[in-house]
């Protein structure tokens, strides 16, 4: 694996120091996705999709 310069990480750093809601909002969509491609049963499934469809019906 490459490694990381000392630049490359400080840089890093303050894009995330400066964006921790984008790195919140990032971080609970990548661990939906994971739930729902790989965990979640038929019945949670049906649940969250209850639960997007009333989402949906808020933001209208």
């Amino acid at each position: 694996m490459a490694q990381i310069s000392e630049a490359r990480k400080r840089a890093n750093k303050k894009w995330n120091d400066a964006n921790k809601d984008k790195m919140k909002l990032y971080q609970y969509r990548s661990k939906a996705r994971k739930f729902i491609t790989e965990y979640a049963s038929e019945d949670e499934l049906q649940e969250l999709r209850n639960m997007i469809e009333e989402r949906m019906k808020d933001l209208k």
